[in-house]
């Protein structure tokens, strides 16, 4: 039963492809909204950019209370994790600062040149095999998953398995037997790698975690496991999905994207600032809600009471076009300064990778322009299929031709 009237139902899935919800203006001129998810209890919902970046980094506001509710959520299953995404201070702060170290601009740095010649393998695949090629399936995603799965000592072998066990997470519709039974199979296999690190360390965050776990106890078992499930998951999708939402908008050729593929081409040393931008503007998350937030005290946020014991959820898509963050929010524009997006999150959980997926994003634009300058679509912009009804907003495949 609704504790307060006529609650929205969440998330918004009208949205089609890149465009937002078509309701976030709206939304933004009132206070925070009640919103319904398929399952869970009800929530509030932030949609300023000013409140969702104070639900993301208030400690005023809890993770991990969703342990001990009923959470909004989008699936019959509740997953508690814990981890990295699922913690509280001091937790969390115990975790981050053990792995932080693998993840900081510096080292991220050094690894520029093996990602762009992760990068260049799988173009000229590309081109030996010749066009058209699916810019999704041969580049977008073996892209990030290589880099994290080096990163992490997986086996190449077994890519192919962590790239089917994120399609699974990810879809927001696999059955809850069939969730159980990946997730089996899926922990069997890491418990698999995480004994070969046992046996044989390398310089990889594998050995860093089972050292930590063995040698000073600074991580439980199972905290090992659940790590390695975050990392490489949060690894790559995201950032395989931004890629290919990427270059779907660049390479529209009436789109609003086509005029900052232009400019790229004559100036790639305006890259990073692109990239910021396009992470801006493009609504990654689809409309699906970040793990709600509960106020472990009474707090005033955007006008309205939020009471002790509910949970809010921050909208990253509509923060991301709040015209009160970002002047002229629907125009893609290389000049932006001062108020940053979102999409890497904010305060202590801010992304722990958000220096890896930043790289990755430069060297995909940076490759593909240099390599493929002549790079088009293969089909009308309108036929591209996307993903519907899950976690990230993503194409199903990007045909391309050159």
């Amino acid at each position: 039963m609704s504790l307060h009237p006529d609650p929205l139902d969440y998330p918004f899935w009208s949205a089609q492809g890149l465009d937002p919800y078509p309701g976030y203006p709206a939304l933004r001129e009132r206070p925070l909204a009640r919103v319904r998810l398929p399952y869970g209890e009800e929530a509030w919902l932030a949609t300023r950019h000013e409140d969702v970046r104070t639900v993301l980094s208030d400690p005023r506001f809890s993770l991990a209370e969703a342990a001990r509710r009923d959470p909004p959520r989008t699936t019959p299953q509740v997953s508690h994790l814990g981890g990295l995404v699922g913690n509280d201070a001091p937790d969390h702060t115990r975790l981050r600062s053990l792995l932080g170290r693998a993840f900081t601009a510096r080292r991220v740095e050094r690894l520029r040149d093996d990602i762009r010649g992760i990068a260049d393998g799988l173009l000229d695949r590309m081109g030996d095999t010749g066009p058209p090629a699916d810019l999704v399936e041969d580049f977008a995603f073996p892209l990030p998953v290589t880099a994290i799965c080096a990163l992490m000592g997986v086996p190449a072998a077994d890519h192919p398995r962590v790239r089917a066990w994120a399609d699974t997470v990810c879809s927001g519709r696999v059955a809850p037997e069939r969730m159980r039974s990946e997730a089996a199979e899926f922990t069997a296999l890491l418990a698999t790698w995480v004994e070969e690190r046992r046996r044989e360390p390398a310089d990889d965050l594998l050995s860093l975690m089972t050292g930590a776990c063995d040698k000073d106890g600074t991580l439980s078992e199972e905290e090992v496991m659940i790590l390695v499930n975050e990392i490489l998951v949060g690894g790559f999708v995201t950032t395989a999905s931004q890629i290919g939402n990427s270059f779907s908008l660049l390479l529209h050729p009436e789109g609003a994207g086509r005029h900052l593929w232009t400019r790229l081409r004559a100036d790639p040393g305006l890259i990073p600032q692109a990239v910021e931008e396009l992470l801006r503007y493009l609504p990654l998350f689809n409309g699906m809600p970040l793990s709600p937030r509960y106020a472990l005290e009474d707090i005033e946020l955007g006008g309205v009471l939020v009471r002790r014991g509910e949970p809010v959820i921050g909208d990253l898509s509509a923060a991301n076009r709040d015209p009160a963050a970002f002047p002229d929010p629907e125009r893609l524009a290389l000049d932006r300064s001062g108020t940053s997006h979102l999409t890497l999150g904010y305060g202590v959980h801010y992304c722990l990778g958000a220096h890896l997926a930043r790289l990755e994003l430069q060297v995909a634009l940076e490759r593909v322009l240099i390599r493929m300058p002549q790079l088009r679509l293969a089909v009308p912009h309108g036929e591209l299929s996307w993903r519907s009804r899950e976690f990230f907003n993503g194409l199903h495949a990007l045909p391309v031709t050159w």
